[in-house]
Parts: C-alpha cells; structure tokens; sequence
C-alpha cells in the first residue's frame, strides 16, 4: 500500500528542491557584484519559486486541474534555474564540475515534478473537500 503524504514538506521532490535552492544561494554568494540585480536574483528567484509552487499545489489539491496546473509552473522554474546555470557556466562564475551537478540536481527535480503530475490523481483523491466533477460551460 502506498502512503500518501500529508502535507509538501514530506515530498522528497521538495526536499531536493529546497536542498537544491540552498546550493544555488551559497554558490551565487560568489557571484561578482555587478550580478547582484540580474543572474544572481534570477537564479535565486527561479530555483526558490519551485518550492513555493509545490506549495501553492498541495494548497489547490482538491482541483486535480489546479494542482497539476502549479507543478507545471514549478516545472518551469526549474528549467528556468538550468537555463541560468547555462549563463553562470558560460560567464566562467561555475565550474564544469558545479554545472554538472547542479544541472543533474535540477533536471532530477524536473523528473520527479512530471511523476508527480502524472500521479496527480493519487494525490488530489485524499484532499480535503475534494472535487474532481467536470465542469460543463
């Protein structure tokens, strides 16, 4: 039988991410200074957004379309923080080995968000009030 979580924080695609995201801020601290208003707060902002949409989804759960709907913004963000690992890798502020794992990191994020989706069902099924009936219009 498969447990389901009760609350975002027990999802282990969570957890990554948020380990993720902290790799990001203590490697952006050596970012240099002109970065601070561009790559350095893009990278940080896209890499702590995928967190904060696994969250707005838990929230939404009862409405399976609004709960897949967030983790696929959460989804963006994280190829949205691989494309600005591309642009820290390029500008020489990472080195090859950094990128490469940071980049496994978040494509493993990306991963576990689609499983995540097309497990949606398994999720929004146990949410409080939940409602899966179609809407007609």
């Amino acid at each position: 039988m498969t447990t389901i979580a009760k609350s975002f924080r027990e999802l282990n695609t969570y957890k990554m991410g948020r380990e993720s995201a902290l790799k990001i801020y203590e490697l952006t601290k050596t970012f240099p200074v002109e970065e601070r208003y561009s790559l350095t707060d893009q990278i940080r902002r896209s890499s702590r957004a995928v967190n904060a949409m696994m969250a707005a989804a838990w929230a939404r759960r009862r409405y399976r379309a609004a709960f897949v709907s967030k983790l696929d913004e959460a989804l963006e963000e994280a190829m949205e923080t691989q494309s600005w690992l591309d642009h820290a890798l390029d500008c020489k502020y990472i080195s090859a080995a950094q990128f490469a794992a940071l980049d496994a990191n978040w494509q493993s994020i990306g991963a576990m968000l689609n499983s995540l989706m097309n497990k949606a069902d398994d999720f929004c099924k146990f949410a409080p009030n939940a409602d899966h009936r179609v809407a007609r219009g």
